[in-house]
């Protein structure tokens, strides 16, 4: 099939796993959904009255973005490369997919708004630096690796992180408040 021999691969892997995010919210885990979660009113009320310690949140961020990106960086000098960015976008696309769903079962498009508030601006980085580290995975050894490369994923991801810790908490609090 062409569309494995173009970019396009990559929503080949991402969307199967997007719509089983779906569908497990919305029929296998239908009953934990009806549970107050962190999408409920109390929740989110608490969060938007929290004060985030920006330090212990970088620490958290760290290690929350960088070590996936580690682990992808690792298989990407293996055998394994192929492999580890299929199953990293099929992850990638069942997380988005459960956490769409809980916050669109939790807040109705409120919650989609959320989610996408919650997003920005950090994954304007985020996104474009896993994608090169994934062709980069998928395409070897085509395609080679080099210091422009690396220096664009460390500057993206460190940038990211940053925003992450003290523009994105703002942006989230401000959304809260038109709730």
């Amino acid at each position: 099939m062409k569309i494995f021999h173009t970019r396009k691969q990559f929503l080949a892997f991402f969307m199967p796993g997007f719509f089983l995010g779906i569908i497990y919210v919305n029929f296998i885990a239908k009953k934990y959904m009806a549970e107050p979660g962190i999408f409920s009113d109390y929740f989110l009320n608490q969060f938007a009255e929290t004060e985030i310690d920006v330090r212990g949140y970088m620490l958290y961020l760290l290690r929350l973005r960088v070590l996936p990106l580690l682990a992808l960086s690792v298989l990407s000098f293996t055998k394994a490369r192929r492999a580890a960015a299929v199953l990293f976008l099929f992850w990638t696309g069942l997380s988005g997919g459960i956490l769409i769903s809980s916050a669109t079962a939790g807040l109705g498009i409120r919650g989609s708004l959320l989610c996408v508030t919650a997003l920005f601006p950090q994954f304007i980085l985020y996104i474009p630096a896993y994608l090169i580290l994934l062709w980069y995975c998928y395409e070897a050894p085509r395609n080679q690796w080099n210091r422009q490369k690396t220096i664009f994923i460390i500057l993206a991801v460190s940038t990211g992180i940053i925003l992450e810790a003290y523009v994105n908490p703002v942006l989230v609090k401000a959304f809260l408040s038109t709730l």
